[in-house]
C-alpha cells in the first residue's frame, strides 16, 4: 500500500528554476578491528586499535537529475584501510555543493567524511547548507522506525538489498565482488533518499529557502522555489498577521510583511514572557 503520497517528477521539476546545486548523498564505512577482553560493557583504549574505521564508499546524486554518482575502495585500498583516492572525488562535490541532504548526514556522514578529509590532508570544502531527512523524519512524525529502507518501503520504493555483517566482513578483506555489491547497495540508498526526501519536504519547517536562488519579481514558495502559489488564509504569530499560501509541492509559507495596518502595530499588546 502506498502510504506516503511522492510527487511525481513533473510536479517538483521547480528545482530547474533554483540555481542551486543540491546534493544527495550516503557512504558506507569499514568497521574498527580492536583487542577487547569481553563481548560486553567494553571500553576499549585507542591503544587496542588493531586497524582504524574508514570509508568503503560512497554515492551520490543531483537532485532530480538521473545519473547516480559513487566509488569504491580497490582490493588493495581496503586491505590497507586506503580511503584517499575515493575521499578526493567526494571533497570535489561538497566543493560544489550548495546544499547537502542525507539520511542521519549531520551526525554520520558528514561528520565522518571531515574526519577522513583531515586525516587524508584535506582542506575544509566551501561552505554548505545541510538537510537531514532522519531528524526531520524524528522531528514530525511516529513512524515505526526512522531507518531509511523503512520509510522508503512506506512509500512503495520497492525492497532494499539483503545485506549482514558478512558483506562488511568480506569487503574489509578485500574481496572484489564483496565490494562491487557494497556499491551497489549505496548507490541504491540514494536512489531512496531522494523519494523520502520529496515526500517529507513539505513538513520541513527549517528547510533551506529556495528563494535565494530564484531570479524572480514575484514570490517563490521558499522550499521548491515554485512561483506556484495559492494564497489563502493568514498565518498569525503573538505580535504579527501574515497573508499565508499553499504551494503546489506542499508545503505551506507566508509572505514576509506583515499584513496588519500600520496604525493598528503600535497598539499590539503582547503576553508576557515564561
Amino acid at each position: 500500500m502506498n502510504v506516503i503520497n511522492v510527487p511525481e517528477l513533473e510536479e517538483v521539476i521547480a528545482e530547474s528554476n533554483v540555481q542551486a546545486k543540491i546534493l544527495l548523498l550516503d557512504i558506507e564505512t569499514a568497521p574498527m578491528e580492536v583487542y577487547v577482553w569481553g563481548l560486553y560493557k567494553q571500553r576499549i583504549n585507542p591503544d587496542n586499535v588493531i586497524k582504524d574505521w574508514s570509508c568503503l564508499s560512497w554515492a551520490a546524486k543531483w537532485l532530480c537529475d538521473d545519473k547516480v554518482m559513487s566509488d569504491r575502495v580497490n582490493v588493495r585500498e581496503a586491505a590497507a584501510r586506503d580511503d584517499y583516492r575515493i575521499m578526493t572525488g567526494m571533497w570535489q562535490l561538497l566543493e560544489e555543493a550548495d546544499i547537502v541532504i542525507g539520511h542521519n548526514a549531520a551526525r554520520f556522514d558528514l561528520r565522518k567524511l571531515n574526519a577522513r578529509f583531515i586525516q587524508n590532508g584535506l582542506k575544509p570544502p566551501m561552505p554548505y547548507q545541510i538537510i537531514d531527512t532522519l531528524k526531520e523524519c524524528r522531528k514530525h512524525f511516529a513512524f515505526s522506525s526512522n531507518k531509511l529502507d523503512y520509510v522508503s518501503a512506506l512509500m512503495d520504493g520497492g525492497a532494499k538489498l539483503h545485506t549482514d555483517f558478512d558483506l562488511w566482513k568480506r569487503c574489509v578483506t578485500g574481496d572484489k565482488e564483496a565490494l562491487k555489491e557494497m556499491e551497489t547497495y549505496n548507490r541504491q540508498d540514494v536512489v531512496a533518499l531522494e523519494d523520502v526526501y520529496f515526500a517529507i519536504r513539505p513538513w520541513i519547517k527549517s528547510h533551506a529557502n529556495m528563494g535565494l536562488y530564484v531570479e524572480s519579481e514575484d514570490p517563490v514558495c521558499p522550499t521548491c522555489g515554485s512561483e506556484n502559489l495559492t494564497w489563502k488564509g493568514h498565518y498569525y504569530t503573538q505580535a504579527g498577521k501574515y497573508r499565508a499560501f499553499r504551494c503546489h509541492c506542499g508545503a505551506i509559507g507566508r509572505y514576509r510583511s506583515s499584513d496588519l495596518p500600520k496604525e493598528t502595530r503600535p497598539n499590539m499588546a503582547r503576553s508576557v514572557a515564561r
